[in-house]
């Protein structure tokens, strides 16, 4: 193995089992007071400090390339991500939604391990206390209180039919043949998919069940109701029902960062 080789397997290898490392250490469930995968530190601080390593320990005729200091960072984090595909311990969900924040991040890091790098004075002291700096920003971070956010979603869809008709199937949903669900992004993703709905009665009060595919029930109790006009209801989802291998544990209803609330049909 030549020195160039051996050069890039560390500047690509030690990055990503710190990442990897970190993320093992972050996610266990005894430490959860302390460290949180859900947590700045984590999401933002790991991959700048992936980027930072990746180009501090390349060799320094590659560092002076802006465009290598931006975009060499990112094979560590395509190749943490598929780590940690491969040994589910995250899911195609989280990846998606946090990917353009880990690339950006590790691209800042990059740039950070260059200057540390070509300025040189106590640049190991440097990349060390940023090394370490996850373990010491991450219990401070937990002492600071969360602040929940609610959010609200429209969809809007017109349809030619009778309202009595198009109110019987919104109330009610007949099961759902594969062929006929187009939600082909939340299937990719491995979502649970709709399968049927079923209500008791008309009126408020009623309880309803919107059944999907792995195990999933929201549980439904009617709050407002006006014949082939308007249906409130609150919802709820009980983690303990849901398998474990249905929703990654970072997106799962009802779970400790995410629940749906209520739901509102209106017909115009």
């Amino acid at each position: 193995m030549n020195n160039t080789t051996k050069n890039t397997l560390i500047a690509i290898g030690i990055p990503t089992l710190y990442a990897v490392m970190l993320r093992l250490l972050f996610g266990i469930d005894t430490w959860n007071d302390l460290f949180s995968v859900m947590s700045v530190t984590f999401l933002f601080l790991l991959p700048t400090i992936v980027g930072a390593l990746t180009v501090y320990l390349s060799h320094p005729e590659k560092v002076k390339k802006m465009a290598y200091r931006i975009f060499a960072p990112w094979i560590p984090i395509f190749l943490f991500l598929l780590i940690t595909l491969v040994l589910a311990i995250e899911g195609w969900a989280c990846w998606l939604m946090i990917l353009p924040i880990f690339l950006i991040a590790a691209s800042i890091g990059g740039l950070i391990g260059g200057y540390v790098k070509t300025r040189k004075t106590n640049s190991r002291l440097n990349m060390s206390l940023l090394v370490l700096l996850p373990l010491f920003v991450g219990p401070i971070e937990s002492l600071i209180e969360t602040i929940p956010g609610t959010y609200k979603a429209d969809t809007y869809i017109d349809i030619d039919a009778p309202a009595e008709k198009i109110w019987d199937n919104v109330t009610r949903v007949k099961e759902i043949p594969l062929e006929q669900d187009k939600g082909y992004l939340t299937r990719m993703l491995g979502f649970p998919r709709p399968i049927k709905a079923e209500l008791d009665f008309e009126g408020v009060g009623a309880y309803r069940e919107a059944i999907f595919t792995k195990g999933l029930v929201f549980h439904e109790t009617v709050t407002e109701y006006k014949d082939n006009e308007k249906m409130v209801f609150n919802i709820k989802a009980y983690p303990h029902e849901i398998p474990s291998t249905t929703l990654d544990e970072h997106v799962v209803i009802g779970g400790d960062y995410f629940d749906v609330l209520n739901g509102t049909y209106e017909l115009e």
